[in-house]
C-alpha cells in the first residue's frame, strides 16, 4: 500500500497533464503531495524524510511556476531533488554509523545476511553518481526537448531508471551476501 501512496501524487500529475497541461498538472500535484503527507502522518504518526523534501520542493517549485507561469521551475525540482538526495548520500559517509545506502537496503535483505561495510561504502559511492547524473539528465531533457517530452521522461524515465536501478541492486546484494546463520552454524 506504502507504494502506491508513493506513486499517486506522479499518477495524478501525469494523468492531468494529459488532459488540462503543465499548469493545471502542477496544482494538482501540489494538492496531491499534501494529502500524502496528510496520509503519512494518520498511517505512521509521522511523514519520512523524503516524501517531506520532496513535498517542500513541490510547493516551493510549484509556487514559482504557478505565480510566474513559468514551467522551467516545475522542470527544476526533480534535479534538486536528485541533487540533494546525492548530497545526503555523500554526507552519511560522516552522518551516522552507515552509509545511507545500508541504512535504506538493509531492510531489503533477509535478516541473517550481512554486506560488509566496504560494499555499502561503494554502493553508497554508486548512489550518490546516479542522482547526480538522473539530475543533470533531468535538466538536459527538460531544457533541450519538448515539454510533453520531458514529462514523459520525468513520470516514466526518472521512476523506471530508479526503479532498475534499485532492484538491480537488491539481487546483486542478494546474491553476494554472505549468510550469517550458515556460518555460525557449525558444520557436520
Amino acid at each position: 500500500m506504502q507504494a502506491l501512496l508513493e506513486f499517486a501524487p506522479l499518477v495524478a500529475f501525469i494523468v492531468t497533464y494529459y488532459l488540462r497541461g503543465i499548469y493545471a498538472a502542477t496544482t494538482v500535484l501540489m494538492v496531491a503531495m499534501a494529502v500524502l503527507l496528510i496520509v503519512d502522518f494518520v498511517r505512521l504518526r509521522r511523514v519520512p524524510t523524503m516524501h517531506a523534501l520532496s513535498a517542500v520542493l513541490v510547493f516551493a517549485f510549484g509556487t514559482a511556476t504557478l505565480v510566474l507561469h513559468d514551467q522551467r521551475f516545475i522542470q527544476w525540482k526533480p534535479t534538486v531533488f536528485f541533487w540533494m538526495v546525492s548530497v545526503a548520500f555523500f554526507a552519511s559517509f560522516w552522518i551516522g554509523q552507515r552509509p545511507l545506502v545500508a541504512r535504506l537496503m538493509s531492510a531489503a535483505l533477509e535478516a541473517t545476511q550481512t554486506v560488509p561495510d566496504a560494499v555499502w561504502r561503494k554502493l553508497n559511492w554508486l548512489w550518490i553518481v546516479f542522482y547526480a547524473v538522473l539530475g543533470g539528465l533531468n535538466l538536459l531533457v527538460a531544457f533541450n526537448a519538448s515539454e510533453r517530452t520531458w514529462v514523459n521522461f520525468k513520470v516514466f524515465g526518472l521512476t523506471l531508471a530508479t526503479a532498475v536501478f534499485v532492484g538491480l541492486q537488491v539481487f546483486w546484494l542478494a546474491k553476494r551476501t554472505s549468510d550469517s546463520s550458515q556460518a555460525t552454524s557449525p558444520q557436520p
